[in-house]
């Protein structure tokens, strides 16, 4: 077996060299080496699947860990900021990475357990697509798991603090987009044309009203509209409008009815000012689920690397496309904390965000724990 992985070392080169969503060519290719320089069963794919076997038990796990990057310029000045210009580590993938990476050393090193650990490197989280393309190319097949766990850093979060929780923990994400047709016209005889900004306005403010009112209060869902694009100019009122954005929910039925609850508001606005309208309504990230059984193993391992440990944290209004994987397998997802000092606090996807090097080794031990409490060696 090789020397010992430096893993501040394997971080920091990492997150010199981000690369986006499907686009992991190079990172893929490293993470393929260092496994198969410790000996594991090596496959790749859409991502990359490492395999470990000890002992003769025929129980299975998954751990998985995500690969890709951001479209972000980053301005930190430690030295080993990104050298792609654009493109950065802004969520603490790198860390993710090399994290599994240390288990799986250690793990070869001493593989103190009895059945087969499954390691997961997944391309293109960041977009909801990278976990689907690897279940859709036969991973769950290919490499049956009993159960699947992935790690996500929070930053503000004292450093190796472990939290998750039983049923929900990240919500899901549906984007929309509204086309507005109406009638251009001049900007001083509004009256001559169908204004598509007065109306999309009028459809912005409307939305808001879904969570406000058609809603249980406490629901959890949010409706964002983040882009307002049109073809009007200085003195041209616009004929045709574009409104983007997206929607978190907490459950199924509530995504579904603020989809219903969208429709009819564009339908009616649309049809008040004699226009015509169409939404489109897609879900890539559906709701994160956590299975019970997994979720105390979680919090059993996490004691026994002596992290403080927390099983009943409340959901997070973020996404995650490690759903798709615990929907088809009893799954946890759960947080690690990044630290609260410096960079280390910087909320996931600031262009000065960084991840922590000390919490490698503590993440490693910890799905170290994890392995030997889902796959016990045989007394």
């Amino acid at each position: 077996m090789s020397e010992p992985l430096d893993l501040k070392a394997l971080r920091h080169a990492f997150h010199r060299d981000p690369e986006l969503g499907f686009q992991e060519v190079r990172t893929k290719a490293k993470v393929s080496r260092i496994l198969r320089d410790l000996g594991l069963e090596v496959h790749e794919g859409a991502g990359v699947v490492g395999v470990l076997r000890a002992g003769s038990g025929n129980r299975a796990i998954g751990l998985r860990a995500d690969m890709d990057a951001l479209p972000i310029h980053e301005v930190s000045t430690h030295a080993y900021v990104s050298e792609n210009p654009g493109v950065m580590h802004a969520c603490g993938h790198d860390g993710h990475t090399t994290m599994l990476i240390g288990a799986a050393e250690a793990l070869a090193r001493d593989p103190d357990f009895d059945g087969t650990v499954v390691f997961i490197f997944q391309p293109n989280e960041e977009h909801g697509l990278g976990a689907k393309a690897m279940i859709d190319e036969g991973v769950l097949e290919r490499f049956p798991v009993d159960e699947v766990y992935a790690i996500h850093n929070l930053p503000g979060a004292p450093m190796g603090q472990v939290s998750t929780r039983t049923g929900l923990i990240c919500n899901s994400e549906s984007l929309f987009e509204i086309a507005i047709k109406g009638q251009g016209g001049h900007a001083s005889m509004p009256q001559a044309g169908r204004d598509a900004i007065t109306i999309g306005a009028e459809m912005v403010q409307a939305l808001q009203s879904i969570v406000a009112r058609r809603l249980a209060p406490g629901a959890g869902a949010v409706v964002s509209v983040t882009e307002f694009l049109t073809d009007g100019q200085r003195n041209v009122l616009p004929g045709n409008a574009t409104l983007k954005g997206d929607v978190r929910a907490r459950a199924p039925e509530d995504r579904e009815a603020v989809e219903g609850f969208m429709r009819q508001i564009v339908g009616g606005v649309a049809a008040a000012h004699g226009v015509a309208a169409e939404m489109s309504f897609n879900t890539e990230f559906i709701e994160t689920i956590n299975a019970e059984a997994p979720v105390e193993a979680v919090v059993r391992a996490g004691q026994a690397a002596g992290l403080e440990t927390i099983g009943n944290r409340d959901p997070m209004s973020f996404s995650e496309d490690f759903a798709h994987f615990s929907a088809a397998v009893p799954g946890c997802f759960l947080l690690i904390g990044n630290g609260t000092e410096g960079g280390y606090g910087q909320p996931l996807h600031a262009a000065d965000y960084d991840f922590n090097d000390a919490l490698l080794p503590v993440g490693a031990a910890f799905w170290q724990a994890l392995v030997k409490d889902r796959l016990p060696k045989r007394e």
